[in-house]
């Protein structure tokens, strides 16, 4: 998705903002579609949908997000919520749009003059219009009260949601405690990615991880799996930190495995091959 394209105008102010720091974060992140997919568990393109505001991404999608680029997911979380509120209440208001009755024709036929009275003139009097019935109209709401008051009861809502997510970021600003800002897991969460631990050792004279059984297979940035979570191991041992220890060659890796090959006196392409690897381990 280019990152010049504007969000749709209809989008309510919450939503918004949500979609445009969702936007920064992957930009700033340099992920491509594709490998925001590998990373999150969601396609390509239901990222796209998201991202360009045809969709609002699910509270999951927000924290894999928030995950994978190191952001604290309180703040997007508390918008997501704001933005699933208006966003479910638009969708279903669709006020009816009252029908338009067509004027009832006009009589094709037109009142015969009767026959000349004893003074000369048409008889006009005698032949007067037929009295107008007025006929009782069914009582209809009036064209355009309910959804005026539909309108009036959405932005009260929406106000009302604004001011508490403001009060809710203040509160989690003042609170120094990690425990009361971490967001609760939902049963629905996408399954975690497999924990890696370090367990360096030296075999042979050369350094492991105890991950990879010592494989030396060449990565590069978007790879993940066993073989990055022992090189983040080893970029640690060599003191260069690689972010976690996730098993995924994000940015963080990338740039680690860049200062540890311009250090070693390797090109620095930020691509682990086997010469990369003979440095890391020995």
């Amino acid at each position: 998705m280019p990152r010049s394209k504007p969000l749709p105008a209809e989008l309510d102010p919450s939503a918004r903002q949500l979609l445009t720091r969702l936007r920064r974060l992957k930009d700033h992140s340099e992920l491509t579609m594709r490998q925001l997919a590998a990373k999150t568990g969601y396609s390509a393109r239901s990222w796209e949908r998201y991202l360009g505001g045809t969709s609002l991404p699910p509270r999951e999608a927000v924290e894999a997000l928030a995950r994978i680029t190191g952001t604290d997911p309180v703040p997007l979380l508390a918008l997501h919520e704001i933005a699933a509120d208006t966003w479910d209440r638009r969708r279903t208001a669709s006020p009816a749009h009252p029908r338009t009755e067509p004027p009832a024709p006009a009589s094709a036929s037109t009142p015969a003059h009767a026959t000349d009275g004893p003074s000369g003139r048409p008889t006009e009097a005698l032949t007067a219009r037929p009295t107008e019935v007025p006929h009782a109209r069914p009582t209809e709401p009036t064209p355009g009260r309910f959804p005026h008051l539909a309108l009036v009861a959405g932005v009260a809502a929406l106000a009302v949601a604004l001011l508490a997510a403001l009060l809710l970021l203040q509160r989690l600003d003042d609170d120094a405690t990690p425990a009361a800002i971490t967001a609760p897991p939902r049963s629905t969460a996408p399954s975690s990615p497999p924990s890696y631990t370090c367990r360096i050792t030296r075999i042979e004279g050369h350094w492991s991880a105890g991950i990879n059984q010592g494989r030396t297979t060449e990565i590069g940035y978007g790879d993940t799996g066993a073989d990055v979570a022992e090189a983040q191991c080893l970029l640690r041992r060599a003191g260069i930190s690689p972010g976690g220890i996730d098993g995924m060659f994000g940015p963080l890796t990338l740039r680690a495995v860049k200062t540890f090959q311009r250090r070693a006196g390797l090109t620095a392409d930020g691509i682990l091959g086997p010469h990369s690897w003979k440095a890391l381990r020995g």
